[in-house]
């Protein structure tokens, strides 16, 4: 019983101590401990403190921090998204949210404290992108509380997502090599590859065939690390994983980023005989297995020695410098100019949806285009 009867009076009224322990919606245990005079005001104020208790677990967001949501919202999600994703929505938001509003209680948490936090991240040196990013991720994790009943609404959609400056001329252009473009480029990678060579280097070769991989098949960076020898067969590769560098720890093999990334495609001719090449080359060193990957060989290559390449080639060619991401803008363009059908495209991309962006050489607009289906060799 929760009433215990304590020394001393008071006009009569014997003292009693009225204690009540429970749980509240996060787990966390508590207490409450209080003293009275009389039994009967002992029983009322078991009472009300009871039904107080009550009605604030009938409210879970009571006493609930941003802080407390987060903890929650990544516990959930590490069984619902890729462990890369996961670990981009803890970045972002441990960065920049919780430093503005960890401590907010959700019942506090209104229009005003995502102006004010939007005034904070205004503040800060990154682009408009990356705010909208940093802003989806946030809103999703309300979305939660939403969904959960701790918010009775979404805040952030009536604050509305970061707007870009109304200066257009600052809008970023899809960046892409033409098919001109590109032979400068591999042109240079591969004069480099061979001057290691002469010094009795080969692993100058593996940047080389990755920016071939890249341009022929529009795979993504993680994709083309996570493809191994035995990954080809009959002219055709298999993309069934990625390869995270970015985690804690060793690389780690993942899937793809979605459903429609797992697939099947056929490698062009001028890839084919790059592969051929490379491994035969690769299959002269010691040890040399069929599990290697094909641009590594027991590891594979590291995403910072590829973009520091692609910028030494870029230049050497005579070329802009490109994102290692641009290289699927690439494909997509050689694809459309090809006359590949729309939804073929999609597919080698391994796009959950068919309709996308596709650049088309000598156009400042970006084309989308339905043509007629033909196999890409």
């Amino acid at each position: 019983m929760p009433i215990y009867k304590m020394t001393g009076k008071k006009n009569g009224k014997q003292r009693y101590r009225v204690r009540i322990n429970y749980t509240d919606n996060l787990g966390k245990a508590h207490q409450l401990d209080r003293a009275v005079y009389g039994l009967e005001e002992a029983k009322m104020l078991e009472y009300k403190l009871s039904s107080d208790i009550k009605n604030k677990k009938e409210t879970p967001s009571a006493g609930m921090t941003i802080n407390d949501l987060y903890d929650e919202f990544l516990r959930t999600k590490q069984f619902e998204i890729r462990e890369t994703t996961l670990d981009k929505n803890r970045r972002m938001l441990s960065r920049y949210v919780l430093p503005e509003c960890g401590s907010t209680k959700l019942s506090k948490f209104n229009v005003a404290a995502v102006q004010k936090w939007k005034m904070y991240i205004e503040g800060l040196n990154i682009g408009i992108t990356t705010k909208r990013n940093i802003y989806g991720v946030f809103h999703a994790m309300i979305n939660y509380a939403v969904k959960m009943e701790y918010m009775s609404r979404n805040v952030l959609e009536q604050a509305g997502n970061f707007k870009a400056p109304l200066d257009t001329t600052a809008t970023k252009e899809m960046q892409y090599y033409t098919a001109d473009e590109f032979k400068r480029f591999i042109a240079a990678a591969k004069s480099e590859a061979e001057a290691a060579e002469a010094k009795g280097e080969l692993y100058k070769w593996n940047f080389y065939v990755f920016f071939n991989i890249a341009f022929y098949t529009g795979m993504r960076k993680g994709e083309i690390n996570a493809l191994q020898w035995t990954d080809i067969k009959d002219g055709r590769i298999s993309i069934t994983k990625s390869v995270a560098q970015k985690l804690k720890g060793p690389d780690r093999i993942t899937p793809p980023k979605n459903k429609s990334s797992i697939r099947t495609i056929q490698i062009p001719l001028p890839l084919m005989a790059v592969l051929e090449q490379h491994k035969e080359r690769c299959s002269a060193i010691d040890g040399f297995s069929e599990s290697w990957y094909i641009c590594g060989g027991v590891r594979c290559i590291r995403d910072t020695s590829v973009q520091k390449t692609l910028q030494r080639c870029a230049e050497a060619a005579g070329v802009k410098a490109i994102r290692v991401h641009d290289f699927r803008h690439s494909h997509a363009s050689l694809l459309a100019n090809e006359g590949i059908n729309i939804q073929e495209i999609a597919r080698r991309l391994g796009h959950a949806k068919i309709s996308m962006n596709i650049p088309v050489p000598n156009s400042n607009t970006i084309n989308v285009v339905v043509l007629t289906d033909k196999t890409f060799h």
